[in-house]
């Protein structure tokens, strides 16, 4: 697995800044004018793979709510699942984070969440369940899903 990489917008100047995930938690400084990047204001525009190393470090330090799609690569609704996630992504990009977790590479973070059937949601705030939801749902079905916990 490649390591992802998140985006911080510059609060000075609103320039997007590249954020490996070994800088979560850490203040960076903008490239653009070298003002302060807040730790916990990082963002995607697509879903970032993780594995158990480096997830409960994203979930607990986003600002943001996080929505965990629990996958494998040999599941066809998963597959089907996955366009729908990256316009998800793209389409929320700063308030929502979507991340991916392959339950054949991590079993006990799949086993933790309880996660019996596969694709499953799971949305957190802080680290902490807030809602789940299960197979292949339309982008609609999801999107007023997670719009409740966007603020």
């Amino acid at each position: 697995m490649t390591t992802p990489v998140l985006l911080a917008r510059c609060p000075a100047c609103g320039a997007k800044n590249r954020m490996p995930l070994a800088r979560i938690g850490q203040t960076g400084k903008c490239g653009r004018c070298a003002a302060e990047l807040p730790p916990r204001e990082f963002f995607a525009e697509a879903p970032i793979a993780v594995d158990d190393r480096r997830f409960d470090l994203i979930t607990r330090w986003s600002g943001r709510p996080v929505l965990v799609d629990f996958w494998a690569a040999w599941c066809a609704p998963c597959r089907q699942l996955a366009p729908t996630l990256e316009a998800l992504a793209r389409e929320l990009a700063g308030r929502l984070l979507v991340v991916k977790v392959d339950t054949q590479e991590a079993p006990v973070l799949a086993a933790r969440f309880g996660v019996q059937s596969i694709p499953t949601l799971v949305l957190l705030r802080s680290g902490i369940e807030v809602d789940r939801m299960a197979g292949a749902l339309p982008l609609t079905a999801i999107r007023a899903r997670v719009e409740r916990f966007l603020s």
